[in-house]
């Protein structure tokens, strides 16, 4: 029971580690525009490596998404300008390319300059990881790691909830396991 409490609290650590490996240093760059946070805590307690970034530049969002334990990781990252790429995105191992129409792209830029945002990541709530088997979906904005996962009773942080859907709604990312 201890190993599985232990392992719940270790995939979104791990889920940061691999997008950053997969996405590549352009999307993770902490340049003028990135704001730095303290290293996560809750859902990514035990935390990344310590070289391993926790946020995106300003207008950057990448989404993290596993159904269960088990199973692959889900990419999707989308670039200031709405470009995006979605690895393994619907779960079935095929990897997307596409862009945000103009209004969405406006729209995901409101929502990641919302002051609001810096008290729904992980760490001002403190969040933990409680489900087992539901799809635990991860947003890394410049404001920090933001996770919930699609289980009864649990819901999604106001300005999160609104970005995860503008994204499963313009990209083939789901909202839903």
């Amino acid at each position: 029971m201890l190993f599985r409490a232990r392992s719940r609290q270790l995939i979104p650590a791990l889920l940061v580690t691999l997008v950053v490996t997969l996405t590549g240093c352009s999307l993770l760059d902490r340049g003028a525009d990135a704001v730095p946070t303290d290293p996560p805590v809750g859902a990514a307690a035990g935390g990344p490596a310590p070289e391993a970034p926790t946020t995106v530049a300003k207008g950057q969002v990448s989404l993290l998404q596993r159904l269960g334990a088990d199973a692959p990781l889900r990419t999707l990252s989308v670039e200031r300008d709405g470009k995006w790429q979605c690895v393994d995105c619907a779960g079935d191992g095929v990897t997307s390319r596409g862009t945000l129409a103009p209004e969405q792209t406006e729209r995901l830029q409101t929502l990641l300059a919302d002051p609001a945002l810096a008290q729904e990541t992980d760490q001002a709530r403190q969040y933990r990881v409680t489900c087992i088997d539901a799809l635990t979906s991860s947003l890394l904005t410049s404001a920090g790691l933001i996770t919930s996962q699609d289980c009864p009773g649990e819901e999604r942080p106001p300005v999160a909830g609104e970005i995860l859907l503008l994204l499963t709604q313009a990209t083939p990312a789901e909202i839903t396991g």
